[in-house]
């Protein structure tokens, strides 16, 4: 059952009173932890030592929600075989896929896009953590954070750039800036309790937000430049991939629940309006992607779009079908995002409305395909083929 917890309104004001999911806790995590096996320690840096690609920013990079695949009612077990975290009986351990990082909230899971994308270089580097922000990837020499424990995550990357060749880095930032998270939580409570549409207010506050999120995303891009300068790296020894987020809900149409009962909310985990779910994925979603391409653009990355990777394969999309005991999970048939479960019945809330197992390896797939082409290009799109697997992908270039 999907549901929402914690949720009332204030008696003495009549205002909503909203417990906001959290996005996560970390412990350090030791820098040597994150190279894959068989690095090795010889002497590196640019044009020396083992090759790397490396990812740095959020939740959609970090690999957040890779614990599943597709999405299953039952709630003990396996839940029909969707839960990689099922051990035996009524156990779970979410280090198998998420590591270290399973009790501490980075979720770096073992097919996040830069660990399933294959091989670009001889180790994959994920520095990204779920939850952080642009302010978490600046160097702390130049106002950046420290996050769940760990160094900024540019600083990270310094230490990567020493003893790595460092090849392609690919960034995923400025949603949490932007208030994602809390944009979905307040959409589905506008579904859920009040009765009333978000996307107006929502949209107003991104419009408030989004030039200033959008220069710290170049900060960001800046400070990757500057770290890899300092390491030795001419900015032709490698490339910088920006990439954009996908729609994790369908167009109001393409919904297979009726927004007219509650089995969106019950049944589909997807509890949205038409009306909101239409502006998300034909407003929001481009609107960020568009600011971050002219923002690689303007910095010299290549931007990957990914706002059609999720195209069908959503949350409650009609073409995709809920796993359960005669629906077995599949990456042909079975949703591509995690849906809400606020009650965290079966995992966390913080995986909500994220790419899943079958997400993460499309976009793995995804970057792979823009690692093959000429680091020149300006960007391509990236969208998923009807009835194929993640290797069904396939790149369209950008003007």
């Amino acid at each position: 059952m999907i549901g929402f917890r914690t949720i009332r309104k204030d008696r003495a004001t009549g205002s909503r009173v909203r417990r906001v999911a959290g996005a996560g806790l970390a412990v350090p995590l030791a820098l040597a932890g994150v190279f894959t096996a068989g690095a090795g320690t010889a002497a590196a840096g640019p044009g020396q030592g083992p090759t790397a690609v490396v990812a740095l920013g959020d939740s959609y990079i970090s690999g957040e929600a890779g614990r599943w695949k597709g999405n299953s009612l039952t709630n003990s077990g396996s839940r029909n075989g969707t839960d990689r975290a099922w051990v035996s009986g009524s156990s779970y351990d979410p280090s198998k896929v998420y590591g270290s990082t399973a009790a501490n909230g980075c979720h770096r899971s073992d097919s996040a896009e830069v660990k399933s994308a294959g091989p670009i270089a001889a180790v994959a580097v994920n520095l990204a953590c779920s939850g952080a922000v642009t302010d978490n990837v600046f160097r702390a020499s130049n106002g950046g954070v420290a996050y769940k424990g760990e160094a900024p995550q540019a600083d990270q990357l310094a230490a990567v750039a020493a003893s790595h060749d460092v090849k392609l880095i690919t960034l995923s930032i400025g949603g949490n800036d932007l208030g994602f998270a809390q944009i979905i939580e307040d959409c589905a409570y506008d579904f859920v309790l009040w009765n009333s549409y978000c996307h107006d207010d929502q949209q107003y506050g991104v419009d408030q937000k989004i030039d200033g999120v959008m220069a710290k995303v170049g900060k960001s891009l800046d400070e990757i430049r500057t770290v890899m300068r300092n390491a030795g790296y001419a900015d032709s020894s490698y490339r910088i991939v920006l990439q954009s987020y996908p729609s994790p809900i369908p167009r109001g149409a393409e919904n297979r629940h009726p927004q007219s009962d509650w089995s969106r909310y019950n049944t589909g985990g997807c509890p949205f309006w038409n009306r909101d779910s239409d502006w998300a994925r034909d407003s929001l979603v481009p609107q960020i992607a568009n600011r971050l391409k002219g923002v690689a653009a303007a910095k010299g990355a290549q931007f990957m779009d990914l706002r059609d990777m999720l195209q069908g394969r959503e949350v409650c999309a009609k073409a995709g079908k809920p796993v359960s005991s005669t629906v077995p999970a599949s990456a042909t048939t079975s949703e591509w995002a995690r849906w809400i479960d606020n009650n965290e019945t079966q995992g966390l809330v913080q995986e909500s409305m994220h790419p899943n197992y079958y997400g993460q390896l499309a976009a793995g797939r995804c970057l792979s395909l823009v690692a093959a082409q000429p680091a020149g290009a300006a960007g391509f799109s990236c969208r998923n083929t009807a009835g194929q697997d993640h290797t069904g992908m396939y790149l369209t270039a950008l003007p």
